[in-house]
Formats: C-alpha cells, structure tokens, sequence
C-alpha cells in the first residue's frame, strides 16, 4: 500500500511502537512515522506506507496543533509530570497574572531543547545522556507559537491550545511559563490535535485499524499521497512528453498544461507543482529552475508497479 493512515496514538505508545504493531496489522514492512510524540502523550501521528515514506521529512516539518495541560507549582528533570521532581513551590498568582503571562509567548521565541528529547548531540541522543546522568549544553533555537488559547483556568493547572512551529516542545512551553510565573510548572497531559491536514476527528486507533483490515476497508483510510499538496498547483503531461517524466527529467512550459505562474526571481521561494500524467496518475513534486525557467524534480513517488499494471511490463 501507498498513503497515509492518520493514526490516533494512546498513551504507553512510543511512535515507534506505533510504526512495529502497525507493520503486523497492515503486514508491510515500509512504514514510517511523521513526528515523534512521547510515550505519555497522545493524538495524531500519520504514518506513511510505501512510497508515501518519502513524506515523513516533509509532514515533520509542518505546523502542529496541541492541548496541553500546564501545572504550575512543580518543576521536574523531564519538564513534565513523569519525571523526577525537583522543586516545589506555592502558586500565588491570579488567573489574570496568568493570562498576561502566556500573552507573551505568542510569536517568534528563542526555546532551548530538553535534554529528555530524541534530538542528537556528538551521535547520541540526548535523553540517552540525560539517563545517564549526563546534561550537555543546548543552543536556543527560534519557534513561532502562532496561537495560543486559554482554554480554562483552574489553579494550578490551565488547560491550553497551541498552534506552532516545528521544532516547538510543549513540555519546554510549559516549563518556561512557570518559570515567568515565579513558580515553577511542568506539563501535566499532552494531545496532539493536528499535522498538517490531519485532525484528530478522523485519528484512528490501532485497534480501529486492525478492525478495518479484517473487513476489508483499509481503502477507506487510506490517504492518496497527492492529498497532502493540494495547496500546489495541479499540470498534467502531454501524452507526447509522458516518458520525461517516466525517466524524472525536467518539464518546459510546452510540455504541461495549464500553464502556471511561476517565479523568475531566484530570492523567492521557489514554485512548485503538482505533476500527473493524462490518465491522472500522480508522479511527484516538481520545482521551478529560474535560471534555466525549467522545473525539475524535486520529490517523487512515482509507484512504476501500479504503471506496469496498468500500461503492461513492456511500457518500461
């Protein structure tokens, strides 16, 4: 199979996990995740099969979507409440205090990595270090906390939504408040809510999974890999140039149809597109060359069993 399943991660899970039960469910062994969520938190993760693995790196980079809830009054060596317990300390704040406190978050902030994190250092991985008693010096990096809702307030905790960048730890957000607020605070539950195009109202368990394989639905939740970039520009191929893009070569504007927009000026983004070929069968995504006004392939998922299937062995 090819696509994505949007699959609802629980608790006691790592991604990892996800990825091992679901290549026994689906019985296939090319399956990657899209994002690592800790064992305590729960929600959306897509997983990606087949040639839709080619994804992952891209899905990871998009933005995301939590709630979470924050304890004030604690602090632990994890930033949230599975950890060890490090300080303890009264809250006397007001919810207003509050209010205006997590105001200051929204935008552009500098957030250094936690230790207990899968982010690597010298080739080890920090949480790795972190078990081992080890702390090493983490460089502050800029995220972007695009919204941030208060959900309830009920001292010590706040309940919160928050949309963000990639790269953005929760459990590094919610320490960071505490620590503004005086007080300490640790992130007490975590549920992921939304990647990208996927929501948590059409995130299935595993056990829902297994279910739909044994009646013969998985189709149903199959996500085509094209889906992801509908926001880009859809051409098709002229039948006479379809073995360009069979072989991955580039595309001229008289190869496509319709002719889109693209940019000249090498400072922007470059554009990209959506390319298939006259039986609507998608190949990838192509990128704009300003300096030779050609796109190229940029990334690919072309399925050439699925072609053979359909134009016969001999079409290659």
């Amino acid at each position: 199979m090819n696509g994505i399943i949007n699959v609802y991660k629980e608790k006691g899970y790592t991604s990892h996990d996800v990825v091992a039960k679901l290549r026994g469910i689906l019985r296939q062994k090319k399956i990657g995740h899209t994002g690592t969520l800790d064992p305590q938190a729960e929600g959306v993760l897509p997983v990606c099969l087949g040639n839709a693995t080619r994804l992952c790196d891209l899905l990871t980079d998009k933005t995301k979507e939590y709630e979470a809830v924050l304890r004030l009054g604690i602090t632990t060596d994890t930033q949230d409440m599975t950890g060890t317990v490090l300080s303890e300390a009264p809250v006397e704040i007001t919810e207003d205090d509050i209010i205006n406190i997590m105001s200051t978050f929204k935008g552009k902030i500098m957030q250094v990595p936690p230790m207990y994190s899968a982010l690597k250092v010298g080739g080890r991985k920090l949480v790795d270090l972190a078990r081992e008693g080890i702390e090493v010096e983490r460089k502050a990096r800029e995220i972007e906390i695009y919204e941030l809702e208060i959900l309830e307030v009920n001292l010590p905790f706040v309940r919160f939504c928050v949309d963000c960048s990639k790269g953005t730890y929760i459990r590094t957000l919610c320490q960071d408040i505490g620590e503004k607020a005086g007080c300490g605070g640790a992130m007490e539950s975590l549920l992921r809510t939304r990647v990208d195009r996927f929501g948590i109202a059409d995130a299935l368990t595993l056990d829902l999974i297994e279910q739909m394989r044994d009646g013969k639905k998985l189709d149903e939740i199959l996500y085509p890999v094209d889906e992801v970039f509908l926001h880009l520009p859809a051409v098709t191929v002229k039948d006479e140039f379809r073995k360009v893009i069979d072989n991955g070569n580039s595309l001229y504007p008289h190869m496509y149809e319709p002719r889109v927009e693209f940019y000249t000026d090498t400072k922007k983004t470059p554009a990209q597109i959506r390319i298939y070929n006259g039986d609507g069968i998608f190949y990838g995504i192509y990128v704009f060359d300003p300096e030779r006004r050609r796109f190229k392939p940029y990334k690919m998922f072309l399925d050439k069993e699925a072609l053979k299937e359909k134009y016969g062995k001999e079409y290659f």
